[in-house]
């Protein structure tokens, strides 16, 4: 008798922990982004890039989980295509991030946040693909981009606005 059948339990092509390490690093590595969103006082935080990245992940293994049980039938079985799932994955999270971004009055507002949320997708999908140095690569790259930028954005703008002020007194 096989009890973990019973209660719905399925072998896995990837051992289960390594799907459980894979998700916890998607969720360090969209904690990295999101604390930074959440640092600059953003819309979209710690806890959205967290779900984002691994949403993203768990969508991807189960893609590919999927396509490793479906026996290739030559075309007369049923088929599956992994990168139609990574599409899909990577177009839900730009309808998320699109749905950060407004206009308000002559600007545009949640431009970054959307770009991160996306961003953060792109780094679950790598993780969960294994390429753990290229997804924490990227993850550290977008908090070099978000708060350095961020940096040197607000002091040119400070500078900016200290001399039109003095122009204008």
């Amino acid at each position: 008798m096989d009890v973990g059948n019973e209660f719905g339990f399925v072998q896995t092509y990837l051992p289960q922990h390594i799907i459980a390490i894979r998700l916890l690093i998607a969720a360090a590595l969209g904690a990295m982004i999101g604390f930074e969103r959440e640092f600059s006082t953003a819309e979209a935080g710690l806890r959205t890039h967290i779900l984002v990245s691994v949403a993203a992940a768990l969508f991807t293994i189960l893609a590919f989980e999927i396509y490793h049980t479906i026996e290739p039938g030559g075309g007369s079985g049923p088929q599956a295509d992994p990168i139609r799932a990574v599409e899909a994955v990577t177009a839900g999270i730009a309808f998320l991030g699109a749905g950060a971004i407004f206009r308000s009055g002559g600007s545009v507002q949640g431009l970054t946040t959307g770009a991160g949320m996306w961003l953060a997708g792109a780094v679950g999908l790598a993780t969960a693909l294994g390429y753990y140095i290229i997804a924490f690569g990227v993850a550290v790259l977008a908090v070099i981009v978000l708060a350095a930028l961020r940096a040197v954005a607000h002091n040119i703008i400070d500078r900016r606005g200290s001399k039109d002020s003095t122009r204008h007194s």
